[in-house]
């Protein structure tokens, strides 16, 4: 197959470019400027994926389109906002698959995406679901968990934080749950939904083996890193909510109001996906000991 791409020169792009171009597949990926992510034997096309034109270009002569770009923060003084990132984005890569007569279409949503979310990063990404599953595509649309893996932004700065300073901070009492998923277990999905026909028109919550609290998160990371143990610090929940909603519009302010209230439903599955794509997940401290170094 020939595949378009957007966001495919990010984190989980370059894992799922490697994956696709191990199975024969070739690709055109969107990319800002020619020399952006450059792999061999990736074609690219220079554009916006919030711009119509260019993805109807990327798209032209396509087999399949898979939609990666999203965005966990917004700044919008930028212009990054999830109106764009997500809804626009997602209505120009359906529109550009559509006109270009392309019926196979994956997406990347996110765990705990859902009407009537509590936070705007989920309700802006269920907002693109139904614009896919409106399409008339023959679509697969993919809900991850956290997703880890070299290249990861939440686990290495975790690491970061442990290698560099004397305590982890932590919001709240730290016992909500995360269950990561690793970025190559992602990438595997994406490019097994592409050879398996019972994948269409089916939306997959993946999630990875381990199903750990934030603390014994930071704990693993820890262990995997040679830290016997790790000193966290907990911040009141109250004092939070309070902080943040003053700091998120800055950069370097590492969380919004948003993320507080994503990591408190907590980040958590099944995991029957495994049934459908026929392996099992990477275990958190195998796969974060692939890249994390004391």
């Amino acid at each position: 197959m020939k595949i378009f791409v957007s966001g495919g020169t990010g984190f989980v792009g370059g894992h799922l470019c490697r994956e696709l171009l191990d199975r024969g597949h070739t690709l055109r990926l969107l990319v800002h400027s020619r020399g952006e992510g450059e792999l061999v034997g990736i074609e690219h096309v220079t554009g916006d994926v919030t711009d119509a034109k260019s993805c109807l270009e990327g798209a032209q002569g396509c087999d399949a389109v898979i939609n990666l770009v999203g965005i966990i923060r917004e700044f919008p003084g930028r212009g990054v906002t999830f109106a764009r990132l997500h809804g626009e984005a997602t209505r120009n890569m359906v529109a550009a698959a559509r006109q270009s007569g392309i019926g196979r279409y994956l997406q990347m949503s996110a765990l705990g995406s859902r009407p009537g979310a509590v936070s705007g990063y989920h309700r802006s990404k269920y907002a693109a679901e139904e614009l896919v599953r409106a399409s008339g595509l023959d679509y697969t649309i993919f809900r991850p968990s956290v997703i880890f893996g070299p290249g990861d932004a939440f686990i290495s700065m975790l690491a970061g934080y442990i290698r560099s300073f004397a305590t982890v901070p932590v919001v709240g009492d730290g016992a909500y749950r995360l269950q990561p998923i690793y970025a190559g277990d992602v990438a595997r999905c994406f490019a097994l939904a592409l050879e398996k026909p019972e994948t269409i028109g089916q939306t997959y919550e993946l999630c990875g083996r381990d199903r750990l609290t934030y603390l014994e998160l930071v704990d693993a990371i820890g262990r995997v890193m040679g830290k016997g143990f790790v000193l966290k610090l907990k911040n009141p929940l109250c004092l939070m909510k309070l902080v943040t909603p003053l700091l998120e519009g800055f950069s370097f302010f590492p969380l919004t109001s948003d993320q507080i209230t994503m990591l408190l439903e907590e980040s958590i599955c099944d995991g029957s996906w495994q049934k459908t794509f026929g392996f099992e997940s990477t275990g958190f401290a195998e796969g974060i000991g692939r890249y994390l170094k004391g």
